[in-house]
């Protein structure tokens, strides 16, 4: 979760993440070598006073500022596309979750199992116990087992919400009438927490998600 010293993306807990801090190390490498380049030409440019009166056109210099930028958006978009269709990957999985959202709690659905749904509601702040975490904790987490692939179903019973965990890279909406499907495979036992990323109405922050990793072989 989320510190005040975390200047960055938090600490990955699944391959997808992982993937996803790579890809941003990436890009933001190429972004500095840009601004670096960039600032370099404009110093230089306002400082000299080199000057040409019959400098008309200059065709090397014109195809070389056009091929670059084409390499660097390719140097960028070929990961950017790889990575995208990871993402939408789904490989057998194991267990399938439905995780619904209301105004202004999730409910979850273990549609293997029978009977097995609950609603998760936020603990309120004159019930948290010392170590508990403010709006984030929740009265029913989501259990999961680690290193195991998940197919989480996310819909929403009245208005749009979008279920997140970022330590997961996980950020997918949930819209009335309509079914979104995430995988999910989590490297290690833990909680992890996120919440509603959509603005849903007036206690949009109140309704977090708390999942617990735990080991298959107790599940």
């Amino acid at each position: 979760m989320s510190t005040w010293k975390t200047l960055m993306l938090q600490d990955s807990a699944s391959p997808l993440m992982e993937q996803l801090m790579f890809f941003h190390d990436h890009t933001m490498m190429i972004l500095i070598i840009i601004t670096i380049l960039i600032s370099q030409m404009l110093i230089s440019m306002i400082f000299n006073k080199f000057i040409h009166r019959y400098l008309l056109e200059g065709q090397l210099i014109e195809m070389i500022w056009t091929i670059l930028p084409a390499i660097t958006l390719i140097l960028i978009a070929l990961p950017s596309l790889r990575l995208l269709y990871i993402m939408d990957e789904l490989n057998n999985p194991m267990i399938s979750i439905k995780s619904i959202g209301h105004q202004w709690y999730w409910s979850y659905e273990y549609s293997d199992y029978k009977n097995l749904s609950f609603d998760s509601y936020m603990i309120p702040t004159s019930e948290l116990k010392p170590f508990n975490f403010r709006l984030l904790e929740v009265d029913n987490q989501m259990i999961i087992p680690f290193k195991t692939h998940i197919r989480l179903i996310v819909t929403s019973a009245d208005v749009i919400h979008s279920w997140t965990i970022p330590s997961l890279g996980i950020k997918i909406d949930g819209t009335p009438g309509r079914l979104n499907q995430a995988n999910m495979y989590i490297n290690r036992t833990g909680i992890f927490y996120g919440q509603c990323s959509e603005i849903c109405g007036a206690n949009h922050s109140f309704m977090p998600i708390m999942i617990e990793s735990i080991s298959p072989s107790f599940f």
